[in-house]
Formats: structure tokens, C-alpha cells, sequence
């Protein structure tokens, strides 16, 4: 039990880390520009800009709002209409939404982008944002390091468990390792019911874990989809495939062996028949 909880957490930050990345994998990571065009330059011409971009090799979309439409955008989520109303002309200049063929993580593709556009005399003002998605990759990128250190703490913690039980194992059968010694046993001989042991520790180890695991998705499951729907998703979390369970077993199976083999090395030599 203390093996598979000791295994359950390292697997339970991985499958988080994994529902992490199906949720970030699900946002459209895709820069998006906001070329302001000068008050001067009218709907024609604007159209003719946006016909001119959409051939642009780094340009994947483009979206013209016209500056009647920008008004009329503004009035239903302002609510002044009437001060909007009583202006002689329309304050709005006509603005282009362009959605490049970079990722936000490409940042000096997208900076040479927007130098590029700057220097188009019809372009009053640019601007973009992709500080928030830069900021989920960091606290990704922060949570995948505290789970490898965390991982590696408590997989030390699993050899110290199977390492500690053999070595009691051991000194339990101490007479009978003499005995065995005595009459010519090899220490390879002797070892192998330890490392039987170890197998079948990491196995019945790794089998706790993932049942742990598959509990622990079962019960955050309903609510996190209940969550999804307010956000308009349809998101599910995502549990251990077969290969997971393969791997969290075999990595079990690996570590039971391993901490036997390490607790029989250091201890049977101690025993010497008297």
C-alpha cells in the first residue's frame, strides 16, 4: 500500500499534467494583430489593404470591421448610444484583424511582422497581446519542473521502501542464509527470492497506484465537466491509457527489482556463517 500511494502521486502529476495539455492544446495559441488604419484612409482603400495582406506569405486570415460596424459594435456593448449620437462624425477608425501563420511562442517571427506592417502608410497604430498565453506556457513550464522534482523525491522514497523491506526480509532469514552459505550457496542463489520479492512489490505497487489514480479521476470527473460546460467546453479529463498503465507497471516492476537488488547487495555480505 505505502509503495502504490508513494507511486499514485508521481502518476496522478503526470495525468494532470496531461489534462494541462489537452486544455492549452484546445486554445487558439494564434497571434492576433490589430492594424488601426488612419482616420484619412476610407472603406475602398481599406478593402483594397485587406486584399493586399491576405497574399502575405505570414498572414493566415485576415478580417476587415468597417468603421460603421465598429460603431455600431461599440453602441451595443457601451450602451452611450446617445453620446454617440450627438458626435458630428464617427470616431472610429476602419481596423484590420489579422491572424498570422506564427505561434505566440514564435515572438521574433511575429516581431518582424509587425515592423514590417508599421512602415505601410495607411496603418495608424498596431497592436497585439500574447502575454497572457506566454504566461500560461511559463506556469506550464514551472509546473512540469516541480512534478520531475516531486517524481524524483518520491521514486527515491519507493527504492528506500523496497530497499528497507528486503533488508528486514533479510535479517529475518538470517539462520537460513547461513545455512545456505555453508553448504556452498551462491549469492546470486540466494538473492533471487529477494528480487521475486521486489518484482512482486512493484507490481502490486503499480497496480495500487493506478487503481488510486483511476479513483481519483472518477471523483474530480463529474465536476470538472460541470466546470467545462460554464466555459462553454466540453471538456473530459483525461485518464491512464494502456500504455500509461503498461509503463506506471513496468516502472513499478522496475523499481521493486532495483531496490531489492541494491538491499541484497549491501546487506548479505554482512551475513558470513559463523
Amino acid at each position: 500500500m505505502v509503495i502504490g500511494i508513494a507511486l499514485a502521486f508521481p502518476t496522478g502529476f503526470i495525468v494532470f499534467l496531461d489534462n494541462i495539455k489537452v486544455v492549452s492544446s484546445n486554445l487558439d495559441n494564434t497571434i492576433e494583430l490589430n492594424l488601426f488604419l488612419k482616420m484619412d484612409v476610407n472603406e475602398i482603400k481599406a478593402e483594397a489593404l485587406a486584399d493586399k495582406l491576405s497574399n502575405h506569405e505570414d498572414i493566415k486570415k485576415i478580417i476587415l470591421i468597417r468603421r460603421d460596424e465598429a460603431l455600431s459594435e461599440y453602441k451595443k456593448l457601451s450602451g452611450f448610444d446617445n453620446v454617440l449620437d450627438s458626435l458630428d462624425e464617427n470616431p472610429f477608425p476602419n481596423l484590420i484583424l489579422i491572424k498570422p501563420k506564427f505561434k505566440n511562442n514564435e515572438n521574433s517571427q511575429i516581431a518582424d511582422l509587425v515592423e514590417e506592417l508599421k512602415i505601410m502608410p495607411e496603418i495608424e497604430n498596431i497592436q497585439y497581446d500574447n502575454k497572457w498565453i506566454n504566461r500560461l506556457t511559463k506556469i506550464i513550464e514551472i509546473i512540469k519542473l516541480v512534478v520531475l522534482i516531486l517524481s524524483a523525491l518520491l521514486v527515491a522514497s519507493v527504492l528506500l521502501i523496497i530497499g528497507n523491506t528486503i533488508r528486514l526480509s533479510i535479517y529475518n532469514h538470517r539462520d537460513e542464509i547461513e545455512i545456505t552459505k555453508l553448504f556452498g550457496g551462491s549469492d546470486s542463489f540466494i538473492q533471487r527470492p529477494f528480487l521475486y520479492s521486489g518484482f512482486w512489490y512493484g507490481i502490486f505497487g503499480g497496480l495500487i497506484a493506478w487503481f488510486l489514480v483511476l479513483i481519483s479521476i472518477s471523483i474530480l470527473g463529474d465536476p470538472v465537466k460541470k466546470l467545462s460546460y460554464l466555459y462553454d467546453a466540453n471538456f473530459k479529463l483525461v485518464g491512464l491509457g494502456l500504455t500509461d498503465t503498461l509503463t506506471l507497471l513496468a516502472v513499478g516492476i522496475f523499481l521493486g527489482i532495483l531496490g531489492s537488488w541494491i538491499a541484497v547487495k549491501r546487506h548479505l555480505r554482512s551475513i558470513e556463517p559463523g
